[in-house]
């Protein structure tokens, strides 16, 4: 007669995997909260900044105006984007060589962007960067999906 199979030290590794796993991606999440966009306190970046953010502020994203403004702070744009793994611009592919976690503080980046607008909309956002970054209306729906969380989270 065979003994009889217990599943449950199997699933306790694997637990414990998963757990390692997850708090490598929390420690990971902790650090960039820490250190995001801290590049924009220094020069070259702070300069530019100081000068276009107020003038950001009050334009529709994704205007010709808005455009115009970024072309004009190209030199703090470009630093910022080598500088940091949470903008598309950073890697050749864009969005499709990032990480989930280069994504999540991006999206996270975009939805607080979207709250320093005078009109800002992260939905309208997500369809713009759509067609600027060229991603899937499946991943468009899940970057929806997780502004729906966040935003239910934020406002408990």
């Amino acid at each position: 007669m065979t003994e009889r199979y217990d599943s449950r030290p199997d699933t306790y590794a694997h637990i414990q995997t998963v757990q390692r796993m997850l708090n490598a991606a929390v420690r990971e999440l902790l650090r960039r909260s820490a250190e995001h966009d801290q590049s924009k306190l220094v020069d070259p970046e702070r300069a530019i900044f100081d000068e276009f953010t107020p003038k950001l502020k009050a334009m529709t994203y994704g205007s010709e105006e808005y455009a115009a403004c970024l072309a004009a702070m190209k030199p703090a744009l470009d630093h910022h984007y080598a500088a940091n793994s949470h903008h598309p611009e950073h890697f050749p592919g864009g969005v499709h060589d990032m990480t989930l976690l280069d994504l999540l503080e991006m999206l996270i980046d975009w939805k607080a962007a979207t709250m320093r607008h005078t009109d800002g909309d992260i939905r309208r956002s997500l369809e713009i960067n759509q067609r600027r970054f060229g991603y899937s209306d499946e991943f468009k729906r899940i970057l929806a999906n997780t502004v729906d969380w966040l935003e239910s989270e934020v406002s408990r």
